[in-house]
């Protein structure tokens, strides 16, 4: 099965144009090396993928036939990311949310209230 077809079928990206968009932009690599999207995956092999903070690893067990459901995913690919690396993309998804963008003016009432709330999730007391 082609790299692009497998990471669509284990649903790591929602369309097959979009996982090879990402195979070229050299964020998944097969065996080390930066993959092709025909490049054919075996069982046993290592893939990486970087998505977006996230570098996930996952182990080819299979080739399913086409797109499967989310429970099944486990016979056909191993998680082997380790739960740190979890960790520290949650940690960074919370200090994105904080910041405000450059010119995006005052914060209006309503938005003032969010940050309050959200500061409020983060640092409960």
């Amino acid at each position: 099965m082609r790299l692009d077809q497998w990471l669509w079928a284990i649903r790591l990206y929602k369309s097959r144009s979009l996982a090879v968009t990402a195979i070229r932009a050299g964020h998944v690599r097969a065996k080390g090396q930066i993959a092709k999207p025909a490049h054919t995956v075996h069982p046993g092999e290592t893939i990486t993928v970087q998505q977006e903070n996230l570098l996930r690893t996952f182990r080819v067990l299979g080739a399913p036939e086409s797109r499967v459901g989310a429970p099944r995913v486990p016979e056909f690919a191993e998680d082997l990311t380790p739960p740190a690396e979890y960790l520290r993309a949650k940690e960074d998804a919370r200090q994105k949310a904080l910041i405000r963008p450059a010119g995006a003016g005052r914060p209006t009432k309503r938005d003032r209230r969010a940050m309050e709330s959200f500061s409020r999730f983060l640092n409960p007391e």
